[in-house]
């Protein structure tokens, strides 16, 4: 028998809607507003910003009035009888915001990345523990039919030899995103990174990363990358991006091929998988069923981990090596040198044990003994 999730009080039917508070009314924000206001299984019962008026504008624009609006996290949790938060903020927030909620007894479900960097991550895995409860990231990417029918193929394969994903998109966002240091590294290759782990099923090990800019890039630094990526079993992932790449575009997931023993499984990132085995004319098609996608899965996911109590797929300790695989990227990139994986894990964890400053973070950190060890859990 399965009992309630931490968070979700075990005097309440789990069948009923989850009470919901979000914090952050942006641009992404917004679109958050609209899937949880359409969601049978939520109760968006409060909207949460530093601006208050733009919180209370987005709430009245999508037609969401009337719920607690205001400035803390705690405050509207409080006053709404919220049973978890949805984190919409930018990424240098996520820690104290995630952090605000966990330690107010509810459980989070945060916009990726996790955090901006491992060190932080690291800080959450440990808040999550510390509180006793449940922190998950959207990697909203997992959550096509598609990626996990070409999971299935490529599980298929035998050994594994290589791997590669092309991503080709042009999109004008303006805002921070046009200033960030590393921008495409940061802001969006984490989604192929952690597909990548998703679809091979293994650990990256290390990484040889360049960026550049090309010259009509609108972006300030960044907006292209080339890196190989070494995983468990020698497995190789080539992966080429760009954000300023005009004409021929990609799917947002990207364009993938993988090669084992057996032969090879391709995806366009939209359409159903194929694959063709080894000596053999005949390409076949995956005919995947229809799931929830993108925000709405991870939503979905997450909604049924408070109601079972399973562990999600972006539950916070098992998605830090996604982060750490960004992390070791920009410091290849930076460094011109190969990066390896345990190595950025092990530089984050010391830089998250000097800076927790809240104990029952230190102490949760410490108990751990390693990062792997601590990741394990």
């Amino acid at each position: 028998m399965t009992t309630p999730a931490a968070g979700i009080p075990a005097t309440r039917p789990l069948t009923s809607p989850v009470r919901i508070v979000q914090v952050g009314a942006g641009a992404m924000g917004r679109a958050w507003i609209r899937n949880l206001r359409d969601s049978p299984d939520v109760d968006l019962v409060g909207l949460v910003d530093l601006d208050v008026g733009l919180a209370r504008r987005a709430a009245e624009d999508e037609g969401v009035l009337p719920l607690a609006v205001g400035a803390s996290v705690a405050d509207v949790a409080s006053r709404s009888g919220a049973d978890a938060v949805v984190n919409v903020t930018v990424p240098g927030a996520h820690l104290p915001v995630s952090s605000e909620a966990l330690f107010a007894g509810l459980p989070v479900l945060c916009e990726k990345p996790i955090a901006p960097t491992v060190a932080e991550a690291l800080l959450l895995a440990a808040a999550a523990e510390a509180s006793g409860r449940l922190l998950m990231t959207s990697q909203s990417r997992r959550y096509y039919p598609s990626i996990t029918a070409f999971r299935e193929q490529i599980a298929g394969l035998g050994q594994l030899g290589t791997a590669s994903v092309e991503f080709a998109k042009a999109p004008r966002f303006g805002g921070f995103r046009d200033e960030m240091s590393h921008v495409l590294l940061l802001d969006m290759a984490i989604h192929a990174f952690d597909a990548a782990r998703y679809v091979l099923d293994r650990d990256p090990v290390a990484v040889y990363c360049e960026e550049y800019n090309p010259g009509w890039s609108w972006y300030a630094d960044g907006a292209a990358a080339a890196a190989i990526f070494e995983f468990a079993g020698g497995v190789r992932l080539t992966y080429s991006g760009s954000w300023c790449a005009d004409g021929l575009e990609t799917s947002w997931n990207g364009v993938w091929r993988v090669n084992g023993a057996g032969g090879t499984a391709r995806w366009d990132g939209e359409a159903p998988p194929e694959w063709q085995a080894r000596e053999s004319g005949e390409v076949l098609r995956a005919h995947p069923a229809p799931a929830q996608q993108e925000i709405a899965g991870s939503l979905a996911e997450f909604i049924g981990a408070l109601r079972t109590g399973h562990t999600p797929s972006g539950e916070v300790h098992s998605n830090v090596l996604s982060l750490a695989m960004v992390e070791a990227a920009v410091l290849s990139s930076t460094r011109g040198t190969r990066v390896l994986i345990h190595d950025v894990l092990e530089d984050g964890y010391s830089t998250a044990v000097a800076a927790a400053r809240d104990e029952r973070v230190r102490a949760a950190l410490t108990s751990w003994g390693t990062v792997h060890e601590g990741l394990a859990r």
